[in-house]
């Protein structure tokens, strides 16, 4: 007799493995996703020159601000998709585009309290449409996350 039972034999279901319920919220994986997208095009930009941070922990290690990509970043896109959730297609538009025009003043600002430099011929509509790509980009992934969830 064979006391090994096969699958096939057996009434009881297979157990499910759950998925890990972190990767699957939309808001962290968004989260992630922005501040790895934040800190590689940080790390490009200040390889080619076109900014820099003077000021910025552990400075003799990092060419970036992690300050800013770790904490920072990911406590504002949290808050962005918190706002986002509540508001309708032409109040994202606005939040996004918003913020998108604040962010060049938030950098000549920061300029001049010396976190920050840009190189001589930068043009701060670049960061205008930075911005707004990246915001766009990052809530099209929040919003398809959400869709694939649910």
């Amino acid at each position: 007799m064979n006391t090994v039972k096969h699958l096939n034999d057996s009434n009881s279901q297979p157990s499910r493995k759950k998925p890990f319920r972190f990767w699957t919220n939309p808001s962290v994986v968004t989260v992630f996703l922005a501040t790895l997208l934040a800190t590689y095009l940080d790390l490009y930009l200040v390889g080619k020159g076109i900014y820099k941070f003077p000021m910025r922990p552990i400075s003799n290690v990092f060419s970036i601000n992690i300050g800013f990509t770790l904490v920072v970043i990911p406590v504002f896109i949290f808050v962005f998709l918190r706002v986002m959730d509540r508001l309708n297609k032409w109040g994202k538009a606005g939040v996004i585009l918003f913020i998108s025009l604040f962010m060049p003043i938030f950098e000549r600002f920061a300029e001049l309290l010396g976190w920050f430099e840009h190189a001589e011929n930068w043009k701060h509509l670049n960061s205008f449409f930075g911005y707004l790509l990246f915001l766009a980009f990052i809530y099209s992934f929040y919003t398809w996350m959400a869709k694939q969830k649910g």
